[in-house]
């Protein structure tokens, strides 16, 4: 489907126009038009399918047609990463670029005073969309800088990943503060009992739009090396003799482990940093500059980068660890062969993560090549299941509830009122020239 064949705004289509994107994702054009007619979303769909387009061009096609009060908070996004509510952000300047008159603000914590007087005073002011992680959020809402009474739109971006965080009780105690005639847009790359559990909560009458899980790219190589948790330095040391050293991520588990991981590579002389959640937001900042242009070869981190980051030349991604899930695989090594590049996925797997990496190639339906161990780094475990594998535990809080409806117009109807259609755009010809939204 054509973005001119929605309903969006001149100025919204202006937008797009600039940005050279034409033609919708499937997520796009499944959700867009029931968000534009006042329904709640469900959107399962994974990263990179085009989500947050998906809820943020309908919303300010909206807010662009006018009828919300301009002193009032009109929309709150929450995001579950400080780096994913900045690249909201980003979009939503572009996408709002001929719209003088919406404004927004992004709320994440790690920042200076000034930052955060700023926050408070585009909060009483009333920015039309706010942009937040919840704990910086409920930090706002404490102090009494918010007024949540006439909010029309409430968006969940990677809901799956705030419940993972622990974030399900800030987010229920966010939602009772809006009206009930909010509308509600939800996405998540999975569906699990627990989202479930929050959709039923948070959502009136949904329209539910699921998209499977895609494959990786086929320009990915994937392949694994079997070892023993205290052979993975060697092997690290290993790939980097036959591979580029240049534009890679080497993903972990924990935390502790990436501090690790990178005290070792810089030991060994290797261009290196870390990001995980330790990091204050300037070092963040400063960590992933380094790393986009070039400064940083080889980028140690947690899944706080598996999602949301845009990054399109990644040369090769390193599991050190095997991903908690299919999901968290397909998202990590999707970091590399991006827009038509060639990339390559390694995966270290140590004996008790042989159950959780089988999984992974049933689901891909294929078997990941296991490279050899060369003869000085030791011989490798068995790769056959082991009887007790390894538990993973994920703090998860149980969610509590609220029930919110569509957002209706003045009229009462459930839809919006359709926008006069005017001559001032000019109409689509089969000459056109479109690109691809990515």
């Amino acid at each position: 489907m054509d973005f001119y064949d929605l309903d969006l705004s001149d100025n919204t289509l202006d937008a797009l126009d600039d940005m050279n994107f034409t033609t919708c994702t499937p997520v796009q054009e499944k959700c867009i038009p029931p968000i534009l007619d006042g329904y709640d979303v469900l959107g399962v769909a994974q990263t990179g399918t085009g989500k947050t387009a998906a809820y943020l061009l309908p919303i300010l096609s909206m807010l662009d047609d006018g009828g919300f009060p301009k002193d009032a908070i009109n929309c709150v996004i929450m995001s579950p990463t400080r780096e994913l509510a900045q690249q909201i952000d980003q979009a939503m300047q572009g996408f709002s670029y001929y719209m003088p008159d919406v404004n927004s603000v992004a709320i994440y914590g790690g920042n200076d005073g000034n930052r955060y007087e700023q926050e408070y005073k585009s909060l009483k002011m009333g920015a039309d969309v706010v942009i937040a992680t919840p704990g910086r959020l409920i930090s706002h809402i404490t102090m009494g800088n918010v007024d949540f009474s006439r909010v029309s739109f409430f968006v969940l971006d990677e809901a799956d990943r705030m419940l993972d965080m622990g974030f399900s009780e800030d987010i229920m105690n966010i939602a009772k503060l809006l009206p009930d005639t909010c509308q509600t847009i939800m996405y998540s790359a999975t569906m699990p009992t627990k989202i479930e559990e929050l959709a039923k909560s948070l959502l009136k009458d949904p329209v539910i739009v699921k998209l499977s899980v895609s494959k990786p790219a086929e320009k990915i190589k994937q392949s694994a090396y079997v070892c023993h948790e205290n052979q993975k330095q060697k092997v690290l040391k290993e790939i980097f003799k036959s591979h580029e050293q240049q534009r890679v991520i080497i993903f972990s588990c924990s935390k502790v482990k990436v501090k690790e991981i990178n005290r070792a590579l810089k030991s060994y002389g290797f261009n290196c940093g870390e990001m995980h959640s330790d990091l204050s937001q300037a070092e963040r900042d400063e960590v992933m500059y380094s790393f986009k242009s070039g400064q940083t070869d080889i980028l140690v981190a947690t899944d706080i980068v598996a999602r949301g980051i845009d990054i399109d030349d990644i040369s090769m991604v390193i599991n050190y660890d095997v991903p908690h899930d299919v999901e968290d695989y397909v998202h990590r090594i999707g970091r590399t062969a991006r827009a038509n590049r060639d990339g390559c996925a390694i995966t270290l797997v140590r004996g008790r993560e042989v159950g959780d990496f089988m999984k992974i190639e049933k689901f891909l339906e294929r078997t990941i090549e296991k490279l050899p161990l060369p003869k000085h780094i030791g011989t490798p475990p068995e790769y056959k299941e082991t009887k007790n594998p390894s538990r993973r535990h994920s703090g998860k809080r149980n969610n509590g509830s609220k029930n919110s409806s569509r957002r209706r117009n003045g009229n009462g109807n459930n839809k919006r009122s359709t926008r006069p259609k005017g001559n001032s755009r000019k109409p689509k010809t089969a000459s056109n020239n479109k690109k691809e939204n990515k």
